[in-house]
């Protein structure tokens, strides 16, 4: 590879990510994301703040049996566990909806905007 190859390579990109974060595309993207992660965060941050108040202040019913020696408590810290699988899965899917495909609209404008300036 000769220095002209090497310089192309590693040329540092020109796109003007000052637009890109003020554009429209961006902006929905953000709105998109916060509206599905704050809520989203919130509810779990209760969940979790509710479980630990229970395991804390409301022994009795945290110590009443389910199945044999299987209590509420057991069964609340298990649900911690599978919520946040679930709400994982659940952004994931949300996400592959409806932030990937504009996050890939405004990758693609900067990649055609950076090819052009070169």
């Amino acid at each position: 590879m000769g220095n002209d190859a090497l310089n192309a390579e590693n040329a540092m990109p020109t796109a003007d990510f000052a637009a890109v974060r003020e554009s429209e595309q961006f902006r929905t993207l953000k709105r998109a994301h916060r509206r599905f992660v704050f809520p989203v965060a919130i509810g779990c941050l209760v969940w979790y703040i509710v479980y630990v108040l229970l395991a804390d202040y409301a022994h009795v019913f945290m110590s009443t049996p389910v199945i044999g020696s299987v209590n509420i408590g057991l069964v609340l810290g298990l649900a911690q566990i599978a919520t946040t699988f679930i709400v994982t899965t659940w952004y994931v899917s949300y996400a592959n909806r409806r932030l990937d495909p504009i996050a890939t609209e405004i990758r693609d404008s900067v990649e055609i905007a950076d090819t052009v300036a070169r």
